[in-house]
């Protein structure tokens, strides 16, 4: 027998210290054997041998702190444990609740998130989706999805970068969200069409048409893929309701170039958006070719086509497809005939309104009590009167409730035609049923009270306002200002609130409309006794309103030191004049020759009021081009303003003057008068009046500078002031000037 082969002699091999890491494997530890010698330390020149340092040992992780099974710890044990315990985390499994509370701790990117990374041997694709769905905060994701991408033999699956287009959609950041697929083709995995599903139905939701548009001409003419109808569908449908009509019939246009057969969902898609343009033939050739090539339009389609037109405000439309539908021998329902009878009450034609609303009554279908109130609203708008009590009477039979709407509806009514006994009763009848009054419910009456000069019954039902528990001050003033808008009314309302005054019906609100109202109808003395009655009452102080409001009445008296007053009262209390306040004090400055202090206001009211005077803007404007001492150029700027429509207003001549007197000379600003009277942008008399007054205001401008001299070397004390460097409106001017 032949001597068995000797067995191959077995090779060891030694691992001399750690090996060196990889990605895949970290740290690799050495063999039990090994012939590494350790070398004793090396003696310190200052003293004896260091002991060597030991590496720390790295903490030792225990994922059941992130097992949703597992309960955190409770006690002592508890302090300092890094486990989340929210309902959404709990739901992760431990890894991705590990890697989820990495971020919640440290809240970015950053080494520490590293650390807890390596912990892990790997990090595989359901995981980073797992871990990235989750996220809400779109740096984060990124940061880590383009980290697991770094890993060695790995790559990103279709469901890591679904959801990191999730994320990035959720967190608003859509322009890179549609950016993944773009990253998918770089990366070797070409995005399928469900990759462009998932970013056309997330900028649908987001109301973004133009850029699913975007999305669907990259799809077909860069990555060659050919939606399906669904998804065909669901473009055109986001593009016909974000109103990109003619981008959807574009895409209908390659859908039939692909040779896709149309589903019932296209045909309603497509005539839904040309209803809703108006092109209602088309949107019957459409259903036509629907009942020809596919099958016969429901009375849903009918519905949503209806609701389209009635959308719209197209009633011709309406009856017409109102039409197809009974050639079509399709039953309307509940809904078709309620959206009808509104649309046609709404638009004014009752009367076909009434013959819809009969036919419904005899077919048997339950009628809302919307279609009765807007019918009911129909009726009064079209003068009748009689009519809608007789449905009120009616609905009232057949055991419905009014609401408040129609008998505010019908109160009303009744008080334009003079009846306003009838509408008292009504409205008792409100009361007995329950229903709280409205602003609407009591104005009507209130108005027909003040028209028939019936003083006792308005002030008894201010009465039963009080009594029923509503806002009698908020009524009364909204009373006021609803009478204040016809000029005729305004002296009635301050009569009616002189009455109202005497039983302790008034308050600041209500001042205000009478001060308005007053200022419109040129009452500016009335106005100004209100005021004075208010600065004496130690219960209704002048608020910002008010002096807003009364600003403009003591410029009509032609007090404007007391209007200056005001304004500077209004800036000891932090408070902002409304523009037209501005405005007024601004121009009645400019006509006194208080240049300077016009200035003021103009500037201060374009550093405190939003959207300011167009006039005070180029004003600025032509303050700044002064400085150029161009005439040519400051003419070019008042033809721009004639050009945009802006008035031409005392406060820029006078900005031409100071700017000139400020940066250039006076003659400069005679040169630009005399180029706008040739181009007729001043009259002959303003420009002898402006040249006046820039004669005054370079008088001024040089006494201003002269006081500021003798003042500078100490020599006012020698001065003597005579008449010629007074002004009559320096007081004026300094109150303003104070407060700026």
């Amino acid at each position: 027998m032949a001597s068995k082969a000797p067995a191959a002699a077995r090779k060891f091999y030694f691992y001399y210290g750690h090996r060196r890491p990889s990605q895949n494997r970290p740290v690799v530890r050495g063999g039990v054997f090994t012939n590494r010698a350790i070398l004793p330390p090396l003696p310190t020149p200052s003293g004896p041998a260091l002991p060597p340092r030991r590496r720390p040992a790295a903490p030792v992780v225990d994922f059941r702190d992130w097992d949703p099974d597992h309960p955190p710890p409770l006690g002592p044990a508890a302090v300092g444990a890094t486990s989340s315990s929210s309902a959404a985390a709990r739901a992760l499994s431990p890894v991705a609740r590990y890697i989820c509370d990495s971020f919640r701790r440290h809240g970015r990117w950053c080494p520490a998130v590293l650390l807890d990374l390596g912990r892990l041997r790997r990090v595989p694709p359901d995981l980073v989706a797992e871990v990235v769905k989750a996220q809400s905060d779109p740096v984060l994701s990124s940061r880590f999805f383009h980290w697991a991408g770094k890993q060695k033999g790995y790559r990103h699956n279709y469901a890591a970068y679904n959801a990191l287009a999730y994320c990035l959609g959720r967190s608003g950041s859509h322009r890179a969200a549609d950016q993944v697929v773009e990253v998918m083709d770089a990366q070797g995995r070409p995005p399928s069409e469900k990759q462009f599903e998932i970013l056309v139905r997330m900028h649908a939701d987001a109301g973004r048409g133009l850029r699913i548009y975007h999305l669907f001409d990259k799809m077909r003419n860069k990555f060659k893929l050919t939606p399906r109808v669904f998804l065909y569908n669901r473009i055109m449908e986001a593009l016909v309701r974000t109103g990109h009509l003619t981008l959807a019939l574009s895409v209908y246009r390659d859908f039939k170039a692909d040779g896709l057969k149309e589903e019932s969902v296209t045909f309603m898609v497509l005539a839904k958006g040309l209803c809703k343009d108006g092109r209602v033939e088309e949107a019957l050739e459409l259903l036509r070719r629907m009942r020809e090539e596919l099958c016969r339009p429901d009375v849903f389609a009918y519905t949503a086509m209806l609701k389209a037109l009635m959308g719209e405000g197209r009633l011709d439309g309406c009856l017409q497809l109102w039409e197809e539908m009974e050639k079509d021998g399709v039953q309307p329902d509940v809904m078709v005939y309620s959206l009808m009878v509104k649309g046609l009450c709404q638009g004014g034609r009752v009367g076909k309104g009434l013959e819809l609303f009969r036919e419904m009554k005899g077919r048997g279908l339950l009628v809302d009590r919307a279609v009765y109130g807007a019918l009911v609203d129909g009726l009064v708008a079209d003068g009748k009167i009689g009519e809608g009590c007789k449905l009120l009477q009616e609905m009232i039979a057949d055991g419905y409730r009014a609401d408040l709407g129609i008998y505010n509806s019908l109160i009303s009514g009744l008080c334009s035609v003079g009846k306003v006994e009838a509408a008292w009763k009504l409205f008792q009848i409100t009361m007995k049923e329950g229903l709280v009054p409205e602003f609407e419910t009591i104005n009507p009456l209130l108005v027909s009270y003040v028209e028939t000069g019936d003083t006792k019954k308005v002030l008894g039902m201010a009465g039963l306002i009080g009594e029923l528990g509503l806002p009698v001050t908020d009524h009364l003033k909204n009373f006021f200002s609803f009478l204040i808008v016809k000029d005729e009314q305004t002296l009635k309302a301050l009569e009616i609130f002189e009455a109202l005054k005497g039983k302790g019906f008034c308050s600041v609100s209500m001042y205000n409309v009478l001060i308005k109202g007053l200022h419109g109808i040129k009452e500016a003395r009335r106005a100004l006794s209100l005021f004075e009655e208010m600065t004496v009452s130690e219960d209704r102080k002048p608020d910002s309103l008010t002096y807003s409001y009364i600003i403009p009445c003591f410029i009509d008296e032609k007090d404007i030191t007391k209007a200056c007053s005001c304004y500077n009262k209004m800036k000891e209390l932090s408070w902002n004049p409304s523009i037209q306040a501005y405005c007024s004090l601004v121009k009645a400055l400019c006509k006194i020759g208080e240049i300077n202090a016009a200035l003021i206001l103009v500037k201060d009211c374009l550093a405190n009021v939003r959207n300011g005077p167009m006039e005070f803007k180029y004003t600025l404007t032509v303050l700044h081009v002064c400085k150029s001492r161009d005439a040519e150029k400051v003419v070019a700027v008042l033809s721009e303003m004639q050009e945009q429509g802006v008035p031409l207003e005392e406060v820029v001549y006078c900005a031409i003057i100071h700017g000139f007197v400020k940066y250039a000379s006076s003659e400069e600003a005679r040169k630009a008068f005399a180029m706008m009277r040739k181009q007729n942008l001043l009259t002959e008399a303003n420009s002898i009046i402006y040249q006046d007054m820039l004669d005054e205001h370079l008088k001024r401008t040089t006494a201003g500078l002269m006081l500021s001299g003798l003042k500078f070397f100490g020599l006012e004390s020698k001065l003597k002031l005579t008449d010629s460097l007074t002004y009559p409106s320096t007081e004026s001017c300094a109150a303003v000037v104070s407060s700026g």
